[in-house]
């Protein structure tokens, strides 16, 4: 080997070993400290972007669980009106059964009215409820409606029931005569917007087109007095005809025109011998008529849209229905409530009151199959994000048992290079020894 003072190469040569094992060590440091394998493109550039996408989707899915959970608690507080007020509408039908008893005085009925009065004011408080500054049953959060008719539907009759039958030769659904005779009365009451509608006839040899159609349903003027001396005035509100929603054909009473103002809230039918008493076998099947579309205002889509996925257009919409007393039938346009200031009117509000829980359980329904997809939707989100998880850390995350080692190794290696640099540097020094 030369004696050279000027380069002294071999140095040089143990400074870039030096080098290259200082970055070692900084990287296994890094790797160490962070317990990343990869920690900028630089590491792995190809591995670092696909981690870098699956890191974003995360965040996406985190974020979509935390839309899943306000969801579904705007639906539990949606949910919590309804069922108040349905618990209200169990408490009216308490307080109508109990008009509707002879028990009772009309001071007593009076007492009880203002007691319903109160009640339906705060289903209508109820309807009202807010989350985050959105009302939500009442009425503004609708899907798309197109105007609809009342209709309630009588499956109870013989299907071979049309509108031109007699009265006297119905049957119920297996063929038993319901046994009215033409000496029967015939008594019908009905709650259109707010207001009591009744009528009573003898049967004689009517049919039901006759009685809902003619006698009941045209402008009634002339004195058409019932057994408690009030005169029918049925507005011309209803139709009467065969109704097929399903496979098990059925009468129908229909409101004549569509919308909330002129739906039918209840409609009662019934039958009394010549002596007054109500035949209850055949009201047992001719009274039998049961909501199966409710009246509702057209509108537009004002449909709430919950956002479930990382993802453009991943999203659930949820409509709800009007829930304030009018769109119940539980009053009218003119704030007229439903009456239980009579007997009459205290038995017609039952059935007004049936149709209106009716209306409330199939919103209460509609709710909670919303809240049962928003726990499954949180399911799959979270089984999404773990999984995503569970791949991200294999690209990236450090084995440490590793990482140690490589570390170890490397600050060996410093260690050694700067030992053999402090012997690089004694080979010029021995070049004193030939000067002195």
């Amino acid at each position: 080997m030369s004696m050279i003072v000027k380069n002294n190469i071999e140095a040089l040569r143990v400074i870039n070993l030096l080098d290259q094992n200082n970055n070692m060590l900084q990287q296994n440091l890094n790797k160490v400290a962070t317990g990343m394998k990869i920690n900028t493109a630089q590491d792995d550039s190809a591995p670092w972007s696909i981690s870098e996408r699956m890191r974003m989707r995360i965040r996406a899915l985190e974020q979509d669980n935390q839309n899943v959970q306000n969801d579904a608690a705007m639906m539990k507080t949606a949910e919590g009106s309804v069922s108040n007020t349905i618990e209200i509408l169990k408490t009216l039908k308490e307080r109508a059964i109990n008009a509707a008893n002879d028990s009772n005085t009309d001071e007593d009925r009076a007492v009880i009215q203002k007691e319903i009065d109160q009640f339906i004011d705060q289903i209508d408080d109820n309807a009202l409820v807010q989350f985050n500054g959105k009302y939500l049953i009442d009425g503004t959060k609708n899907n798309t409606v197109s105007a609809t008719k009342t209709i309630l539907l009588n499956q109870s009759l013989a299907t071979d029931t049309t509108a031109g039958t007699a009265l006297t030769a119905l049957q119920n659904r297996v063929g038993d005569s319901l046994e009215i005779q033409s000496t029967d009365y015939v008594h019908v009451s009905a709650v259109i917007d707010g207001n009591l509608k009744m009528y009573t006839s003898a049967v004689g040899d009517k049919s039901l087109e006759a009685i809902l159609g003619e006698e009941i349903f045209s402008d009634v003027t002339s004195a058409a007095i019932d057994e408690n001396g009030k005169i029918g005035d049925l507005i011309d509100k209803f139709a009467f005809d065969a109704y097929t929603p399903d496979r098990e054909a059925g009468i129908a009473v229909v409101s004549a025109t569509e919308g909330v103002t002129n739906q039918i809230a209840g409609f009662n039918i019934s039958i009394l011998d010549a002596q007054g008493n109500v035949k209850k076998a055949a009201n047992a099947a001719l009274d039998d008529f049961r909501l199966v579309q409710r009246a509702e205002n057209q509108t537009g889509d004002h449909s709430l849209t919950f956002h479930t996925g990382p993802e453009a257009n991943v999203a659930i919409k949820v409509g709800l229905g009007d829930m304030r007393a009018a769109a119940l039938g539980l009053k009218g346009s003119d704030n007229n409530k439903i009456s239980v200031r009579t007997k009459e009117a205290a038995n017609s509000s039952i059935n007004v009151i049936d149709n209106a829980l009716t209306m409330s359980l199939n919103q209460q329904i509609n709710i909670g199959s919303i809240l049962s997809r928003l726990d499954y939707t949180s399911a799959n989100i979270i089984t999404a994000r773990d999984n995503d998880q569970a791949s991200e850390s294999t690209i990236r995350d450090a084995d440490m048992a590793r990482e140690m080692t490589n570390y170890t190794k490397s600050n060996v290696l410093v260690q050694t290079a700067q030992a053999m640099l402090a012997q690089a540097n004694q080979g010029s020094s021995a070049v004193l020894g030939l000067l002195r």
